[in-house]
């Protein structure tokens, strides 16, 4: 994985060096920036030595979905990485790719279901539900191929959740802009419902982490108590700072066009 990312991320590198020569507006330093902290924090959940932490706590686990979802995803979105990738590719292949795909029409539906917000919303909430239920949870904690298959389901989830909300080239607006925070709002509805079961429950729902009480001082127990809670505040967080930002940036535009139409 580690060798896997190192590709990805000296593609990028490439990509944007030659965009960069050409368009430096196109593609800031910033976007350069939140690519690789995105493929960074991919690699410290699923290859760096903290990844076995998730087999002893579920906090550990918890805290690599969440830095999956809310941080690893929406980095590598803000990194316009198609349009960056496009001109790390011989530029034979990738107008060869785009008149082939220009002209099925199928993909370009395809493409328009799979990001449309209420598809990437379902998407993002039902992998956080589906990987919490216990018999599915179970099923991927002793597995390192369901493991990792959990893990490209919780980032590929998180993409196609913060797609409508970051709308990286090449997006189609589907939705108009005063809906993100609605969106983001409504998301945090399912998280917060887990959260809150695992929580106050009482009892410890993972069969699997009763065998690896004490760690850090931290019962099963409490263990769950306090993955619940990291993610309640976290997912909180997460989805109400952009929905202020959005929120304010609308309020802005809604002034400036007053102020025109008063001039």
């Amino acid at each position: 994985m580690t060798a896997v990312l190192a590709a990805f991320g000296a593609l990028y590198g490439r990509g944007w060096n030659r965009l960069h020569k050409d368009l430096p507006s196109a593609v800031p330093a910033g976007r350069l920036a939140a690519f690789a902290g995105g493929i960074s924090v991919v690699w410290i959940v699923v290859a760096s030595p903290a990844a076995h932490l998730d087999h002893h706590l579920l906090t550990a686990h918890m805290v690599q979905h969440l830095l999956l979802m809310m941080l690893a995803a929406p980095l590598i979105l803000l990194g316009a990485p198609a349009i960056v990738m496009m001109h790390s590719l011989p530029q034979g292949w990738v107008r060869c790719a785009v008149t082939h795909l220009h002209g099925f029409g199928t993909l370009r539906l395809l493409g328009m279901v799979c990001t449309h917000p209420a598809v990437c919303w379902l998407a993002g909430s039902a992998t956080v539900i589906a990987w919490h239920v216990p018999a599915v949870f179970e099923l991927a904690l002793p597995s390192q191929h369901w493991h990792q298959f959990e893990q490209a389901s919780f980032l590929v989830g998180g993409i196609l959740f913060w797609w409508p909300v970051v709308q990286p080239w090449p997006s189609i607006v589907n939705s108009p802009r005063w809906s993100t925070p609605v969106y983001l709002f409504l998301a945090t509805l399912p998280c917060d419902a887990l959260s809150a079961f695992l929580v106050f429950c009482g009892h410890v729902v993972y069969r699997p982490y009763l065998c690896q009480a004490g760690h850090f001082g931290l019962s099963a127990l409490q263990d769950q108590a306090l993955a619940g809670a990291l993610m309640w505040v976290t997912v909180t967080f997460a989805y109400l700072i952009p929905a202020l930002a959005v929120t304010a940036q609308l309020i802005a535009s809604e002034r400036r066009r007053a102020g025109v139409m008063v001039f």
